[in-house]
């Protein structure tokens, strides 16, 4: 039997590698990413955010972020978390089923240029698969946070970060990073490097 402080070493060991390894591979992707989101801002888009369970946690805390603020001082980004209106999910969930909580919302809420970001670690989880589909449907881009190879979603999002992994927990840990570096590009992009946004649109 291990004890309490081995699995405390192997956790942060395992952890460590995991970040470095996967935040230096994924960073091409993580600003393109980034600047998509920047994109959509700039271009008075709005971001809306789903997930289940912890997912659900990551999806709150990344429109805290946007619609409060990160590090920087800056106007209010405008960003919903599809999980918050629990008269809405119910009523969903009863007259349509669970499936159909976020799509519902997305079909409603979203509009071309709009983006949202889906969390799901497994990335076969049934109800963000169907907020995918409604998001494409109305226009938007979809940024995928994933792990364990991406499942379904990686051949349905426009942007993937698939965190290569099978432990639920560190996949969970690794979106986090994610999300947190996501609010620190879009600032960047929107507020400290503007003419990459700007370069960007001229494909430059």
């Amino acid at each position: 039997m291990k004890t309490a402080f081995e699995i405390i070493r192997e956790h942060a060991e395992e952890g460590a590698r995991l970040r470095l390894s996967f935040l230096s591979d994924v960073a091409p992707a993580l600003d393109e990413a980034a600047r998509a989101l920047a994109r959509c801002l700039a271009d008075g888009g709005k971001i809306l955010v789903c997930g289940n369970g912890g997912s659900a946690a990551d999806a709150q805390h990344m429109t805290g972020e946007l619609l409060g603020r990160f590090l920087m001082e800056r106007r209010s980004l405008p960003a919903v978390a599809l999980t918050v209106d629990t008269s809405t999910l119910t009523a969903v969930g009863n007259d349509y089923g669970y499936d159909d909580v976020f799509s519902r919302q997305v079909s409603g809420l979203g509009r071309p240029g709009d983006a949202l970001v889906a969390f799901s670690t497994s990335g076969n989880s049934a109800n963000v698969l169907r907020a995918i589909e409604a998001a494409h449907e109305a226009g938007m881009t979809v940024l995928g946070l994933t792990g364990k190879g991406g499942g379904r979603m990686a051949a349905m999002c426009d942007h993937l970060l698939d965190v290569p992994h099978s432990h639920t927990p560190l996949i969970q840990e690794m979106h986090e990073a994610c999300m947190h570096l996501l609010c620190r590009l879009i600032d960047h992009y929107l507020f400290e490097n503007v003419r990459a946004l700007d370069e960007d649109r001229k494909g430059v």
